[in-house]
């Protein structure tokens, strides 16, 4: 009996997946990926292409590596599944907690378990209310984050998250969220000879934490970089003025590592890079580099207290099926060692520096409004006036067009609006990283001259 064509699986697919994001007319040519090694990626007709955001910025590692692959058949083999709720724990859970207390920031010794980026957003605010219920402040529930954050699509994530478009078909949102400007660079406009435009964009906190009332507030939850929203790297001063802000007013400062942790920005954790520390740290994708589905949250040593000292029936009652799972823990293990063996934090600076540098010999191609990143994440804005700095109109469809024409030259990434954003694994050669370049020089005249 013959094996149904590549016609067939996409027929197949169309008539029983339901796709994140989805819409029947955007799905009818759907690449069915096959096969991975390192950077690259094969679909069921043979095609090869760069993966060019990681898979969707979690493949940090690379595909194919057979280390993970058997520590998840070791662990399953030995114990695939038990609960961890209290009273119940498991060896590979214990072990990456441990691991972690000495990877993540100085103040995080502690970690709670999720499957996925927006179960860790999820917990970290729930744990922000928790916490100040436990300190006798029962009125601070409001959670501020920024717009073009992405913090997931669950209904409380969707609800930090700051891109319209995620809430549209699902309104009412969860109250209690409130959204201020994203301090990006390109765009910003604030700061004067006084004030610089990272501490103008910081500013607006503790503007809307005044509004709100102080005593209201409970945590501000930020991206140390911006990923979906476009590769976002905010000022250097933006960080440590809104951890002086947090720390006047009593605001839990959250960092969302889903996409900066592990090594993509070139240091293990994105807020490194400011000497900022967080008080709750949530992460997920580059843990197992997307191998298996694993998140958490860390929480600072004041945080632990608050769970230690409450009494029984105020306990934190928070609880996932899956939290500590042995066999995502297992991976996570392997990955943390692949990682750390190969370098790849050092190397995120090193191949992202050649990235960037690269990229930067398209700043006077005609489109190109900015090119940024740090580490290993970059992006290209295009625009259609420089001087002015105006996008495209959505009618024009540039990015779908884009990322048409990339994938056609061997280049698989996403485009949001018009910013073409790039995560590529860790392990990416100096080779594919110049294929990328010269793949994008190539498809923005090849799109804007259409």
């Amino acid at each position: 009996m013959a094996l149904p064509s590549a016609a067939e699986r996409v027929q197949s697919d169309l008539a029983h997946l339901i796709h994140p994001l989805y819409y029947p007319a955007d799905h009818q040519e759907a690449r069915i990926w096959v096969e991975g090694r390192g950077a690259l990626m094969k679909d069921i007709n043979g095609y090869e292409v760069i993966d060019g955001l990681g898979g969707l910025w979690n493949v940090s590692v690379g595909h194919g590596r057979r280390e993970l692959a058997e520590a998840a058949m070791q662990q399953m083999s030995t114990l695939a599944y038990c609960s961890s709720y209290t009273g119940s724990s498991n060896l590979p859970a214990i072990e990456l907690a441990e691991r972690l207390s000495g990877l993540v920031y100085p103040s995080i010794h502690t970690f709670f378990f999720t499957s996925g980026g927006a179960e860790s957003t999820e917990s970290s605010i729930k744990t922000a209310r928790f916490y100040w219920k436990t300190q006798g402040k029962p009125e601070k529930v409001k959670i501020i984050s920024r717009y073009l954050a992405y913090h997931g699509v669950t209904l409380a994530a969707m609800s930090a998250t700051g891109m319209p478009e995620y809430w549209t078909m699902f309104e009412p949102r969860v109250p209690h969220f409130v959204h201020i400007e994203s301090p990006y660079p390109y765009r910003f406009k604030g700061g004067d000879a006084t004030t610089s435009q990272g501490v103008a964009a910081a500013n607006l906190l503790e503007a809307a934490i005044l509004q709100e009332g102080p005593d209201t507030v409970a945590a501000f939850i930020a991206e140390p970089v911006q990923g979906a929203g476009g590769v976002i790297v905010p000022q250097d001063d933006y960080f440590p003025r809104i951890r002086e802000i947090c720390n006047k007013y009593d605001v839990l400062l959250i960092s969302d590592e889903v996409i900066t942790g592990f090594g993509r920005t070139g240091t293990w954790f994105g807020l490194e890079h400011w000497d900022v520390e967080p008080d709750i740290m949530q992460f997920a994708k580059g843990i197992t580099s997307g191998y298996i589905p694993l998140g958490g949250i860390g929480v600072s040593d004041k945080i632990r207290q608050a769970f230690e000292t409450t009494p029984p029936e105020k306990r934190w009652m928070h609880a996932y099926t899956y939290s500590g799972h042995p066999t995502c823990c297992a991976v996570a293990l392997a990955n943390l060692k692949i990682i750390e063996e190969e370098g790849l934090v050092e190397r995120a600076v090193e191949m992202g520096n050649r990235l960037l540098e690269g990229l930067h010999t398209l700043d006077d191609v005609e489109g190109v409004g900015q090119v940024r990143g740090l580490g290993m994440m970059a992006a290209v804005e295009i625009v259609q006036d420089k001087a002015t700095k105006t996008p495209y109109p959505p009618a024009a469809k540039v990015g779908p067009r884009l990322h048409t024409e990339m994938l056609q030259r061997g280049l698989y990434t996403r485009a949001r609006g018009e910013i073409i954003c790039l995560a590529p694994p860790l392990v990416t050669t100096a080779e594919q990283v110049d294929r990328i370049v010269e793949i994008i020089r190539a498809a923005i005249p090849a799109v804007l001259h259409s």
